[in-house]
């Protein structure tokens, strides 16, 4: 299917430096793009299926890796923004990890030590649903670190993925922004649904109360931790469509900026005559 990427203004959704405020940003709106889900749909899959044949060079040429970070509130649509922009790919080349409530040996170590051990090899794809985040998000908004803490973690990050980025990595990190309301219809939904209640808990209604808390600690955060080298894209993504046609189309566009080739192939293999 040969149809060309949106005509969206990434860089509308990047934040840069300490100006940027979270509530300017619309989870509702569809900035760039008013043709609606319908128009949408074709123009997801062919960035579905150019990320398909990307990620098939980059494993392939084994050199490049890429590291995908998404962070939202509760229901904010991590798990389907990765099925929907990442739905063809090669399960050997792409690799998904999710952070949640640290173990016991894990909290006995420093907060990064159980990231580390999934960041891309070569070749690879990592996809993290949370990830170091949390560190400076779940645990600020309930004062079990305080400001000092925080801005040193920040520093820490800062540093770690600059050492990732200096040993062959590329980093996209997506915030999905969503309203209140629309997660508490996403909410009820599982509620009403039997084969969604899985996902529910009573301690999402407890991080819920929080909201205020967690949206001033996001807004400090893409603000300290968002570099050249990693940057952080706001995404809103009240409309699930445009929330993956911005996702597909930044991951798109990143892919192709590496100029990933296949390798070159043995000398010679044109005169092999299979029996």
């Amino acid at each position: 299917m040969d149809v060309p990427n949106p005509a969206i203004d990434l860089d509308r959704f990047r934040v840069r430096g300490d100006e940027f405020r979270l509530a300017d940003v619309d989870p509702q709106a569809t900035p760039g793009f008013d043709d609606g889900k319908k128009a949408a749909a074709p123009l997801i899959e062919a960035n579905v299926k150019r990320i398909e044949a990307l990620q098939e060079v980059l494993y392939a040429q084994g050199r490049e890796r890429l590291l995908v970070v998404f962070q939202a509130m509760d229901a904010g649509g991590k798990d389907g923004t990765i099925r929907a922009c990442f739905d063809g790919v090669n399960p050997q080349g792409v690799k998904v990890a999710s952070f949640k409530k640290p173990t016991e040996p894990e909290l006995a170590r420093d907060y990064l030590w159980r990231i580390h051990a999934h960041v891309p090899a070569r070749g690879e794809i990592a996809i993290f649903n949370r990830s170091h985040y949390e560190d400076v998000l779940v645990v600020r908004v309930h004062g079990w670190i305080d400001q000092a803490q925080c801005e040193r973690r920040y520093r820490h990050i800062r540093e770690f993925e600059r050492m990732l980025v200096d040993e062959g990595a590329t980093i996209r990190k997506f915030f999905l922004h969503i309203l209140p309301d629309e997660q508490r219809e996403r909410f009820q939904e599982r509620l009403d649904e039997p084969t969604k209640r899985w996902k529910f808990s009573r301690a999402d209604l407890d991080e819920r109360a929080h909201w205020d808390g967690y949206m001033a600690a996001f807004q400090d955060m893409l603000r300290a931790t968002s570099t050249d080298e990693a940057p952080w894209y706001v995404v809103p993504a009240n409309r699930n469509w445009y929330r993956n046609l911005v996702v597909s189309t930044v991951v798109v566009d990143t892919l192709e900026r590496l100029g990933l080739v296949y390798p070159e192939p043995e000398e010679g293999l044109d005169t092999i005559e299979l029996t």
